[in-house]
């Protein structure tokens, strides 16, 4: 950045001009922004100040003393009737942006600064600031002629096949519609309507074919929407719109004499407009409304960036008028920018609970979605190459609401030489284990489950749950305890724990902890198939395990057991077999098991025996319901050994549904899927059969 010395104002505004103009060519012109809007805002202001301090550099090419960008030479230019202004922008992202303004305008009509009887509360419409594209739609006789975009204020975009295209917007209006209308409002994207264009993006890309990208935001997509030169690809584009405003207007005999009226009666005449508007009174409405919209910005279905604040009777804007390119009568109101620029100090790998690698960006601190961010997700290595973000980038970070922060682009252009691809590391950082990435999936995952201390509660839960180990009075928050004490390192500490040191611990009586180490003594008897369901090997469920333990009899034979001899197996494949062999190939995973067995862990052993044909090997069954004899499990446990496969869920690959009493919405997706329904009765005819 040029230097922002006093003494060299010139140089400054002059550099000032080059950027904003740059900035402002890349946003409206060729909607590839480089910066968010919180970076343009700050050098705008910059410039603001600047001009006001020394009025002689003020010049009539200043940014400050236009409204956008100019034309595309691919379309028409079209002259606005009515200039489409932009309004200014309170950035105080607190109540005082509603204070300040409310205290204008009362200032402006001469009114008194603090309501009273004598002079009361002003009133105000209050509406959302959309984030997307400015568009004055002209209606002559009710028929939609024309579509501009804002352009430089003055001169825009005729866009009218486009916005044709946009199925919110009537082509007639409906009812009493004046001579001349023209509508102003926003085109823009919802989000799901974007994460779905991205995601045929993506596919386009992956197909190989040329010249295709996915968008930034949903703001991005809808602005490059608009200006497409074919309409049919526009027509592809999913935009909606809502009317906020209006230009020229000709023979509207019975115009409403307020903000709120001629919205409401664009509405009558088959308009758009959005519900999430008020009439309020005076400053506090006002700062209740910024609350209550600023609580539900994340939960709406389109982005907006703030609110706007106008006086809602028009005869009171025409008497405030305009000051310079802004109307004194309303103002945006911002909330925290969800996108500032920073640069990436470093790139770390932090490991998950169930030993997912996941790359996250450390950022040079930014204040960002409300709070003051450090660190972003890259999810995983595809993605960040995707991205191509490297240490000392200079990147766009996002963080909406209570999301994680992520790294949204990469300024490239400001990239340092030298600057090395990320790559991610084939050793679990925590641990030292292997880092592997299954075929078919984007994660790199630890394999030292039993060992990494990043997968300590994970690995200490699922060991001591009912299915497997059983070890009654082992819960989330004791486990916790436990781990973050580094009383449990390896799962061997579980049972080398003593009465005193778990009587210390919150909330763990004597009686508790004495409960506990009976149930640790107790779970020592065991079973093969529980064992190796507790030992947590990814893809290995209760199914395989016992499919398993009765193909080789002994533990050992399945910790030597080749791939190859993996896939003997009924139901294992070659993921599950690789799983299989890579966890057991780690010296460390076979040391915790020895250590179980030297604290006392046993299970019943036998020979391999030849597999006998089960009857339902290859069937998909779901259990809804109450049975009469049997228990969930139990009768999982029967379908299991018969070879079938218990699933949660009814699709057209469901062979049968086992429903008891109060069976719900699985019982009727399977007689809405014709899939075969059985009673407790016909579920045992059919293992017997």
């Amino acid at each position: 950045m040029a230097d922002k010395n006093p003494s060299q104002p010139q140089a400054r505004v002059t550099e000032l001009h080059q950027q904003l103009h740059h900035h402002a060519h890349r946003y409206y012109v060729l909607d590839e922004p480089e910066i968010p809007d919180a970076e343009y805002d700050r050098l705008f202001r910059e410039l603001q100040a600047l001009e006001a301090a020394h009025p002689e550099l003020l010049t009539p090419d200043s940014p400050t003393q236009r409204v956008g960008g100019k034309a595309l030479d691919a379309f028409a230019k079209v002259r606005h009737q009515v200039p489409m202004l932009s309004i200014r922008t309170e950035t105080d992202i607190e109540a005082t942006g509603a204070r300040n303004f409310d205290t204008r305008v009362r200032r402006e009509m001469g009114l008194p600064l603090e309501a009273s009887d004598e002079a009361p509360a002003i009133e105000y419409e209050a509406e959302l600031k959309f984030d997307g594209l400015a568009i004055n739609l002209r209606y002559e006789d009710g028929v939609l002629v024309q579509a501009a975009t804002r352009g430089d204020g003055e001169i825009g975009e005729d866009v009218t096949q486009n916005i044709r295209t946009i199925g919110q917007i009537p082509l007639r209006l409906t009812g009493k519609a004046p001579h001349v209308l023209e509508v102003r409002g926003e085109v823009y994207m919802r989000r799901d309507d974007f994460d779905k264009l991205n995601e045929r993006q993506r596919e386009k890309i992956a197909a190989g074919q040329k010249n295709e990208k996915t968008y930034v935001n949903p703001r991005n997509a809808a602005a490059g929407a608009v200006r497409q030169l074919d309409p049919a690809i526009s027509a592809q584009r999913p935009l909606s719109f809502y009317a906020y405003g209006w230009g020229e207007t000709q023979g509207w005999d019975d115009k409403p004499d307020t903000q709120d009226g001629v919205l409401r009666a664009m509405q009558a005449m088959g308009l758009p407009v959005s519900d999430h508007r008020e009439v309020v009174l005076g400053a506090e409405g006002l700062v209740a409304f910024h609350a209550r919209m600023g609580s539900l910005r994340d939960q709406l279905p389109f982005d907006i960036d703030g609110v706007v604040y106008k006086v809602n009777s028009l005869a009171l804007q025409s008497q405030l008028g305009f000051v310079t390119r802004e109307p004194r009568w309303a103002v945006a109101h911002k909330y925290p920018a969800q996108e500032q620029l920073t640069t990436v100090q470093a790139i770390d790998v932090q490991v998950g609970r169930t030993g997912k690698l996941t790359p996250v960006a450390k950022l040079a601190p930014v204040f960002v979605g409300g709070v003051t961010v450090t660190n972003a997700t890259l999810h995983n290595e595809d993605e960040a190459r995707r991205k191509d973000v490297r240490v000392g980038d200079t990147v766009i970070v996002r963080r909406a609401g209570d999301v994680i922060p992520e790294v949204v682009s990469v300024l490239a252009d400001k990239r340092q030489p030298g600057a090395e691809l990320f790559t991610m590391p084939r050793k679990c950082p925590v641990c030292g284990s292997d880092a592997v990435r299954e075929e078919g999936e984007a994660d790199y995952r630890c394999t030292g489950g039993l060992f990494c201390k990043a997968q300590r509660k994970e690995a200490l839960l699922h060991f001591a749950q009912r299915r497997a180990m059983d070890i009654e009075g082992l819960g989330d928050k004791l486990a916790d305890q436990l781990v973050d004490a580094d009383i449990i390192r390896t799962l061997p500490d579980l049972y080398r724990l003593g009465l005193s040191a778990l009587a210390e611990l919150d909330r763990m009586a004597e009686k508790s902890a004495q409960n506990l180490l009976d149930g640790l003594e107790k779970s020592k008897q065991t079973t093969l198939p529980r064992f190796l369901f507790g030992l947590g090997i990814r893809h290995v469920g209760e199914a395989t395990a016992k499919d398993l333990a009765r193909h080789f009899g002994k533990l050992d034979g399945i910790m030597d057991a080749t791939e190859a001899q993996l896939l003997e197996v009924n139901d294992v494949g070659p993921i599950v077999a690789q799983s299989l062999h890579t966890f057991f190939s780690q010296p460390h995973n076979r040391e915790v098991i020895e250590q179980l067995r030297a604290c006392g862990v046993t299970w019943p052993e036998s020979e391999p025996t030849a597999q006998a044909p089960k009857p339902l090997t290859g069937k998909t069954i779901v259990i809804t319901g109450t049975l009469p004899t049997l228990g969930r499990d139990e009768a999982k446990d029967l379908l299991e050994a018969a070879g079938a496969k218990v699933a949660g869920s009814v699709s057209k690959k469901t062979d049968y549904v086992v429903a008891g009493a109060e069976a719900g919405s699985k019982l009727a997706k399977a007689q809405e899927l014709g899939v075969p329904v059985l009673d407790e009765d016909g579920m045992r005819a059919l293992l017997a059969g």
